[in-house]
């Protein structure tokens, strides 16, 4: 690929420059004979506004963008631990507590979002700002892990985490396993029977025991029950999340049709003033030039008087003299 400087670079520029920037790169590959670097390039997306602003999170807002990827972490190892085969879960209140921390976290970059936004000429709609919290919240989900999205280079909107994502994170079990291992999905669609028949575990002779077998399954569904607690709590939160962030936005959006009325009268108002005043301006125009004929009129009937009078004066001068 070509050096990470230039794709960085090609991530934090504004949407409507990308295609450009990226077509420019990847002929720019090809005439130094990178065909391949080239085509990769040349397939990269243009991302939708909502991606382009969680990169641009990413990329210039990094404090508050990292302590929403730390509380993701910590609160997704918080809920591998309840999950752990073997028990000895996190307590209710330590997952309460970072649930809240991950929200304020999401908070402050949603509101950094939609400022985002409105200095790139978009309005911070309801649906925009749903597509980045989402996003958001996603990458918080896998933070750390190696399957995580690459943070910054987004080309698309990212799905929100599941019930697996959320609270089926569980720590590699078996002999020689470190507690800090990367954590793997239980797939909770599968049936116990071919979990039992994948699972090392029940190959081990010790759980051939009926009595061992029912202590090991009876763990595992107390695994699943604190899987599923926890994801409750994880999306009771999201959901009364969602629900504040729909309030805010339906009082902007009543707000805004208000102001929105409030000009449309102002604008009908001017313009009834505008029509009253041209009126006005056209009779004003109309008295103006009937005074102006009125007055040539006038003036005129003053030199026909003064004629008029001279020549009266004349006549009598002549009579006069005649006598």
């Amino acid at each position: 690929m070509p050096p990470p400087s230039d794709i960085d670079a090609l991530f934090q520029l504004p949407p409507d420059k990308f295609t450009a920037a990226r077509n420019e790169l990847a002929a720019h590959l090809k005439a130094a004979g990178k065909p391949d670097e080239a085509a990769r390039v040349k397939g990269l997306a243009k991302p939708p506004v909502s991606a382009w602003v969680v990169n641009q999170l990413f990329w210039r807002h990094k404090k508050p963008f990292e302590r929403l990827m730390s509380a993701g972490e910590r609160l997704r190892k918080a809920q591998a631990s309840q999950l752990k085969v073997a028990g000895g879960g996190g307590k209710a209140s330590e997952l309460r507590e970072l649930l809240e921390t991950r929200r304020l976290a999401l908070g402050e970059l949603s509101k950094v979002a939609a400022t985002l936004l409105r200095d790139a000429g978009h309005e911070p709609s309801p649906d925009q700002m749903r597509r980045i919290t989402t996003t958001l919240e996603a990458l918080a989900t896998y933070a750390g892990h190696p399957s995580a999205p690459r943070a910054g280079h987004l080309t698309a909107d990212l799905d929100a985490p599941g019930f697996e994502a959320l609270a089926a994170l569980i720590p590699r079990g078996g002999s020689g396993t470190r507690g800090d291992e990367p954590s793997r999905v239980i797939p909770f669609a599968r049936k116990q029977a071919a979990a039992r028949s994948k699972d090392p575990r029940f190959k081990d002779p010790r759980f051939k025991d009926p009595n061992a077998r029912k202590k090991q399954e009876d763990a595992d569904r107390k695994a699943r029950l604190a899987a599923a607690t926890a994801a409750i709590q994880a999306a009771e939160q999201s959901l009364a999340e969602a629900r504040k962030g729909a309030a805010r936005a339906e009082a902007l959006l009543r707000k805004a049709a208000a102001r929105a009325r409030e000009t449309e009268r102002e604008k009908e108002a001017l313009s009834a003033r505008y029509e009253k005043l041209t009126a006005d301006a056209d009779k004003a125009r109309q008295d103006a030039r009937k005074v102006a004929a009125e007055a040539e009129d006038a003036a005129q009937a003053v030199a026909d008087a003064e004629r008029a009078l001279a020549e009266a004066r004349r006549t009598k001068s002549e009579l006069a003299s005649g006598q």
